[in-house]
């Protein structure tokens, strides 16, 4: 069998990575790919532009590929399933009516409401005069969304009247994230911990995948702007047996159930990230594809072919199936330029991948890298993903930091203090 990979970063490595363990695979591709993917036994990439869709068409046909496994948002938003599938391409991914999910925060947020699903309360506005009224009769902390897709950089949290109205500004005045804050959502701060949550779905049956925790804050201790993700761990301990079971009630079935009932029903993978406190579990936002980093975190725990499960969810088969994880605890660390989630140098030397691979349960996912006669160099914002596993937390922070330690390049960035919140929760349980 053949697989085709959509996207560039470090959850599409650790997709290839995952997908070429699976003996029905002979080859995985990857557009445009990276140097890690690259490198691996069975897979090649080409260098296409990921939104040239007859490209990608005359691609699949040429080398006869027979699924398409899309990693990034954007093409889904921009209508990738429905283009591939009018030519009988199967697809894994959801069409674009159904990837509003996530293309459009207010679509989300209405969903929830009519799948009376637990959420922030919000208000919606296209006008920057509304928005900050609404903010000063409301208070702070408060939290100011972009509408569209921004590269998850369109979220602040505003813990005074000033930075809320300069969000606000930032996304409908400045226009910092183009036509995605031409409309903004308004929400009620919540409070709680917060974890990810994963689940294959068909359009009517739901597998959840096991549980993970992202860290968005570019500083230790979650300070500092957000980013893209500075590092996961899975799983996550806030997601008990009885949170996992409410998740699955009062979230992934209802929504699932609401978006079939509007005639999108929904093919792929929803990501619901979540805020957890003593009322259980809320909705922060819904993505429509593997989460990045949590895939990486997710997917060295799972035992099982991933490829059958491609299958199933297009086929509307997942009832026949169960996922089985191996008992290990995994971390990924990302490794970011100086700078990031600003403005940041490329092409800085980078040494020491191989010796961090030497370890069997290390694996180091490229996502902003470039390859020169040999070498790598950084060539993004977040440049890898180290990422280890082992018996249990504590001993995969320690073997994902003894990695990190062996891995340089000029200006190198990352948080330090990974899965410190599980950590703490395990020892207090």
């Amino acid at each position: 069998m053949r697989i085709l990979v959509l996207g560039s970063g470090g959850r599409e490595h650790a997709l290839c990575w995952k997908i070429q363990q699976s003996p029905e695979v002979e080859k995985v591709y990857a557009i445009p790919g990276n140097p890690g993917i690259k490198k691996m036994e069975k897979s090649s990439c080409a260098p296409l532009n990921i939104k040239d869709f007859g490209a990608i068409k005359e691609f699949i046909q040429n080398e006869k590929i027979q699924i398409v496994v899309v990693g990034p948002e954007e093409p889904l938003a921009l209508g990738i399933t429905d283009f591939l599938s009018q030519y009988d391409i199967p697809v894994f991914g959801p069409t674009t009516q159904s990837a509003q999910l996530e293309a459009s925060k207010s679509f989300a947020k209405n969903i929830m409401k009519e799948a009376g699903i637990p959420t922030a309360h919000y208000a919606i506005f296209k006008d920057s005069d509304s928005a900050i009224e609404y903010v000063r009769k409301h208070g702070t902390p408060i939290v100011i969304k972009a509408d569209g897709l921004a590269a998850g950089k369109g979220v602040t949290v505003a813990f005074d009247e000033n930075n809320a109205i300069n969000a606000i500004n930032d996304a409908m005045q400045k226009k910092t994230f183009g036509s995605a804050g031409e409309t903004i959502v308004i929400e009620q701060y919540l409070t709680g911990e917060e974890a990810s949550i994963l689940a294959f779905s068909d359009g009517r049956h739901i597998i959840p995948l096991t549980s993970s925790q992202d860290h968005k804050p570019v500083f230790d201790d979650d300070k500092g702007p957000n980013t893209g993700g500075m590092g996961a761990y899975s799983p996550a301990p806030i997601v008990t047996n009885h949170v996992e079971k409410q998740i699955f009630e009062r979230i992934l079935q209802p929504t699932i159930e609401t978006m079939s009932q509007k005639g999108m029903p929904f093919k792929g993978i929803l990501y619901a990230g979540l805020m957890i406190n003593e009322q259980g579990p809320y909705v922060v936002e819904f993505n429509v594809r593997f989460g990045d980093p949590e895939t990486q975190a997710i997917l060295p725990r799972m035992e099982s072919d991933i490829v059958p499960f491609f299958w199933a969810t297009i086929e509307g088969t997942l009832d026949k199936l169960s996922i089985k994880y191996n008992p290990y605890a995994c971390v990924t660390v990302a490794l970011t330029s100086k700078g990031y989630p600003g403005t940041y140098e490329k092409g800085k030397l980078i040494t020491g991948i191989d010796e961090a691979e030497k370890d069997p349960n290390v694996v180091v996912f490229h996502a902003g890298t470039a390859e020169e006669d040999g070498k790598f160099y950084t060539n993004g914002g977040r440049v890898l993903n180290v990422t280890a596993w082992d018996k249990d937390l504590p001993s995969a922070v320690k073997k994902a930091y003894n990695a990190v330690d062996k891995i340089h390049f000029e200006g190198m960035h990352y948080r330090k203090d990974i899965a410190k919140k599980g950590i703490i929760r395990l020892q207090q349980s």
